[in-house]
């Protein structure tokens, strides 16, 4: 089985190259269903066709499915989901406005990518394609477990047998909701999916990460963001996809310094996410709607390629964490130390190897650290942050 993520700024025209993908994979014989987690429920649009909440055919091999968040909410955080609810309502929150606040920011994404769980146990389909939601706060949602699994293993228990001990007497002098053994049973359970959900993505032999931008400065600064944070929670990007590149034969004349400046932006494309490859895709003279277009745009995209190849392998890089703050990592094999030099520009690490520079965002949650050193080790370059004094 291979799982195949496309994520990307809203409006680069991911969910047309998730569709011209899934497209590809049914042609060469795999089983695909391709599945948006995104609210907007544009994947059917692409395919120029209505999909539903279940696996729709499309066409031979291939089946689409346009996540219902309601459905999902209900099934994964139904129970927590009511309690909550009649909790806020005892308070006096309005009932439709407590039935929105309960629940957690984040959910619907999450609920919707539990469906790759289940095709994943499920076994029914060789290739999953997911068009993610147009946000990096689908995969910093993803360390929720991380989270949980110490709150669940550490005070789940004890609140457990709190709640079951004081429940009667509660009831007997207040009205407000104690939650039942079900809500507990509910948190536990769904972190034990988003656990798995965890495990499947980060797999670097099941699961890549396909990001897709536009040549544009604002796309590109996002995509770089994203990018640091699929690196820090252990998701294998392993190719970028440059979507509506226009084509050096197009001679007009308002077109000629929009190529111009495009160039200069998929240099910087390509000093900021080397050596994962760039696919460009170029800019099509219609829109690409239906299969037609969409079959037009997997040649342009893979030519002779199995879209199911891993196209990268190993990490850009990757943080480790030290007792006083941590080390960014960076492949650096065969360059010699008086070849590299670094540049700290804010939330920015630049780094120069030799004729190589590579841009990295810093996550938010080392922005205010202090880079104190940088060392050559094996075949990588080390880099050295500590945390900030406390005052």
């Amino acid at each position: 089985m291979r799982i195949l993520l496309y994520t990307g700024k809203g409006g680069v025209g991911k969910t047309s190259v998730a569709a011209a993908s899934a497209l590809r994979c049914a042609s060469l014989g795999y089983r695909t269903i391709v599945l948006s987690t995104d609210s907007a429920h544009s994947l059917g649009d692409s395919f120029d066709l209505k999909l539903g909440p279940e696996p729709t055919p499309i066409v031979n091999n291939l089946w689409g499915q346009e996540c219902d968040i309601s459905y999902n909410l209900d099934r994964h955080w139904g129970t927590v989901q009511k309690w909550i609810q009649s909790l806020l309502q005892w308070q006096g929150v309005d009932s439709m406005v407590a039935e929105e606040i309960a629940v957690l920011p984040g959910m619907e994404e999450l609920a919707n990518l539990l469906w790759i769980n289940q095709h994943h146990d499920e076994g029914k389909f060789d290739v999953i394609i997911v068009d993610c939601a147009p946000s990096a706060e689908t995969f910093r949602l993803l360390s929720f477990p991380d989270v949980a699994r110490w709150w669940i293993d550490k005070l789940l228990p004890i609140e457990r047998t709190l709640t079951r001990v004081a429940r009667p007497l509660m009831r007997a002098v207040t009205k407000m909701p104690v939650p039942e053994d079900a809500v507990f049973d509910a948190v536990d359970d769904l972190v034990g999916h988003l656990d798995n959900l965890q495990a499947l993505l980060s797999d670097r032999e099941l699961s890549s990460v396909r990001m897709v931008l536009n040549l544009e400065k604002m796309v590109i600064k996002e995509s770089q963001r994203n990018f640091t944070y699929l690196s820090l929670y252990d998701h294998s990007a392993d190719a970028i996809v440059v979507n509506r590149v226009i084509p050096p034969e197009v001679e007009d004349p308002f077109l000629y310094s929009w190529r111009n400046l495009q160039s200069e932006h998929l240099q910087t494309v390509h000093d900021i996410f080397s050596p994962i490859p760039i696919l460009e895709i170029p800019l099509f003279p219609a829109e690409v709607v239906g299969a037609p277009m969409l079959e037009h745009m997997a040649d342009a995209l893979f030519g002779d390629r199995d879209p199911t190849d891993f196209l990268h392998h190993g990490r850009a890089f990757h943080i480790e964490q030290t007792d006083d703050g941590c080390d960014l990592i960076i492949p650096a094999p065969a360059i010699d130390k008086a070849d590299i030099d670094l540049i700290r520009n804010a939330d920015e690490i630049v780094v120069r190897m030799g004729a190589l520079k590579r841009h990295i965002v810093l996550p938010r949650s080392m922005m205010q650290f202090q880079h104190t050193s940088a060392r050559l080790r094996e075949d990588s370059l080390s880099i050295h942050f500590v945390r900030p004094a406390r005052p």
